[in-house]
């Protein structure tokens, strides 16, 4: 088993369990000095994609999963991991438990652009799936999106 920090669509665990059937949540956390973002805005067919990046003003919610070895090539191929944009990275992830080390994607792109309302929409709701605070709910939903016109 290996521990996986989900964030923005992986946060709801209907989502993940359909991935990863055999790897069970383990709790939720917090990736301390690290921001959600969002970049690769010229790689996502449906504008800027969602990564973490460092920032020590910040903090992202996300939900630990301990992942066997074929859910985690099961979350590879469906994040397409083989296509090189995301890498993993180990964390470390604030917990009332502890600071477990995990691992998170990152997408191997500059960061910048705009999500689509639609992809944002979707983040937002898979974090109040997940547990995320309301006011981290509210800010995700308050964020910036591309129009249609874009």
């Amino acid at each position: 088993m290996t521990l996986y920090a989900a964030y923005a669509t992986s946060l709801d665990p209907s989502r993940l369990s359909a991935i990863a059937p055999h790897s069970p949540p383990r709790g939720t956390g917090w990736l301390s000095g690290w921001r959600l973002t969002f970049g690769g805005g010229d790689l996502g067919w449906d504008g800027a994609l969602a990564t973490v990046v460092e920032d020590p003003d910040s903090q992202v919610f996300v939900m630990l999963y301990d992942l066997n070895a074929a859910d985690e090539r099961s979350l590879d191929r469906w994040e397409g991991t083989d296509l090189g944009l995301w890498r993993k990275i180990r964390v470390r992830v604030a917990t009332l438990n502890g600071s477990p080390l995990a691992w998170v994607y990152v997408l191997d792109a500059f960061e910048g652009g705009l999500p689509s309302a639609h992809y944002l929409g979707l983040i937002a709701d898979a974090a109040e799936a997940g547990g995320a605070p309301a006011d981290y709910v509210t800010a995700l939903r308050r964020h910036p999106c591309r129009s249609i016109a874009d």
